[in-house]
């Protein structure tokens, strides 16, 4: 089983794709609660250069709410991770967890159900991008 599900876009720039994103998550009812710039991280930590890569962390605070009523310390796998990266050709990728495979690991039954909703959710984001 994959850990995420990804779409390759074409034509687009980073921040035009970060936009996107960002965009089709608020429409899924997720708002980016954390953005972490590993390039810059990267540069200004280790001075290493990196490609264009962007960590979104997305939240729908519905889903969070119930989750952390079913399970307190499912904490440690929120929020849900989204990446935007740029390859060498100039495309970008859009990666995003799954939460079936990450909420697998902890045994509560009542996060399958849930997992499955966010699962759908976010399927439909990366889908929805072009």
């Amino acid at each position: 089983m994959s850990y995420y599900f990804n779409k390759v876009l074409k034509g687009k720039s980073f921040d035009e794709a970060i936009d996107q994103v960002t965009a089709e998550l608020k429409k899924e009812g997720f708002g980016v609660l954390t953005e972490i710039d590993v390039k810059k991280t990267l540069k200004d930590k280790i001075d290493v250069d990196f490609k264009k890569y962007r960590i979104l962390g997305a939240c729908n605070p519905h889903f969070a709410h119930k989750a952390l009523q079913s399970e307190d310390k499912i904490g440690v796998l929120l929020p849900c991770n989204v990446i935007v990266e740029q390859h060498e050709n100039g495309d970008i990728e859009v990666s995003a967890v799954d939460p079936i495979a990450s909420m697998g690991t902890v045994e509560n039954k009542n996060l399958g159900n849930l997992a499955s909703e966010v699962q759908q959710k976010l399927i439909k984001v990366v889908n929805s991008l072009n």
